[in-house]
């Protein structure tokens, strides 16, 4: 039996129940894909369930708040992927009246959507003989075939979007691209994998030369900065607190948090204490200081480090600007000042 043949048949038998492959509509299987960018199933699932409830259209979503849709992002990281959705329902809703791109190449020209989104609508939605490539096609084809290409060079890509365009039944290409995705996300994993129960132990010539572990081949390390974030719970009289937006580019753009002082390292209580004293950091007057976690909470992205200290500061007078801690509830943050918040 060929592969495509094989690796169908062991779809058929183990694919997950998910509610965007129950559908065709490339408003649903767009909202899926791009949610599950950098996130795994199970914790992409409940976001996409809120989002299709409070959004059941790419009309709903184009109308809604940026806020309200960074809100209902909160926890999910990577942010940018929230506001080029929300900017790309915009630009659905009103320049192509609703409807969405129906080939891979004009999919290609919406924003926040790259080679793998656009090849998964168009395949899914209007299957289209295009394949996907993502970390599990590469892990796949690069063991099935004993392929060495190095998947972070650009031009791995290509290589194995040939190969998968090879094996893929021209007849059915959106079933091939959801089943060897999920072969890849259930059968062949990153670590340990149970080749005793593959469809492909005869075949595999990773397994034939004892290479799996060693499959596929990713050269390029990120480089990880790290950087150091002192945080301002303030709280005055009527205990209302103080929240600013990061309006600059970069991590958590158009979220919310508290006042920041960034230093160079982890400091100390005196260290601190003197900056914010010597930097007028706050027009009222400090009437108390404590550091609410001794050690920092360590909150890791893609390509940074977040070294996060917590201070409650008790101040005199009322806060200019002040918001009150229902209200704070509302505001969308980095899940690891929303988790703060939660705790307090």
């Amino acid at each position: 039996m060929n592969f495509h043949n094989l690796l169908i048949n062991w779809y058929l038998q183990n694919k997950r129940d998910l509610p965007w492959r129950n559908t065709t509509n490339p408003y649903q299987i767009w909202l899926s894909e791009i949610m599950l960018q950098q996130t795994r199933v199970a914790q992409g699932m409940p976001y996409f369930l809120s989002f299709t409830d409070a959004f059941p259209s790419v009309f709903d979503l184009a109308k809604a708040e940026e806020e309200q849709v960074l809100k209902l992002w909160q926890g999910l990281g990577y942010y940018s992927r929230a506001r080029n959705l929300h900017k790309t329902a915009q630009y659905i809703a009103t320049e192509l009246n609703g409807v969405f791109p129906d080939n891979y190449k004009d999919l290609l020209q919406l924003k926040g959507v790259g080679d793998y989104t656009a090849a998964a609508i168009a395949s899914f939605s209007y299957n289209e003989v295009v394949p996907v490539v993502d970390g599990n096609v590469f892990r796949v084809l690069s063991r099935y075939l004993d392929i060495e290409t190095d998947i972070a060079q650009a031009s791995a890509k290509k290589e194995f979007a040939a190969l998968a365009l090879e094996l893929m039944p021209k007849d059915n290409p959106a079933i091939f691209n959801q089943a060897i995705m999920e072969f890849g996300a259930l059968q062949c994993v990153p670590k340990n994998p149970d080749c005793s129960i593959c469809v492909f132990n005869e075949s595999c010539a990773a397994l034939q030369k004892k290479k799996v572990d060693q499959l596929p081949v990713k050269l390029k390390k990120l480089k990880v900065r790290n950087r150091y974030f002192n945080y301002f719970m303030l709280s005055d009289a009527e205990e209302n607190t103080l929240i600013q937006k990061r309006t600059a580019k970069g991590i958590w753009h158009n979220l919310y948090e508290f006042p920041l002082l960034e230093t160079l390292q982890e400091e100390d209580f005196e260290f601190v204490s003197n900056a914010i004293q010597q930097e007028s950091f706050f027009t009222n007057p400090i009437i108390s200081m404590r550091a609410c976690n001794e050690k920092s909470i360590v909150h890791k992205l893609s390509h940074q480090h977040l070294h996060i200290k917590f201070w409650k500061l008790n101040v005199k007078g009322k806060v200019e600007n002040g918001i009150t801690k229902e209200q704070l509830k509302q505001y969308p943050f980095p899940i690891v000042i929303h988790n703060f918040i939660e705790s307090e």
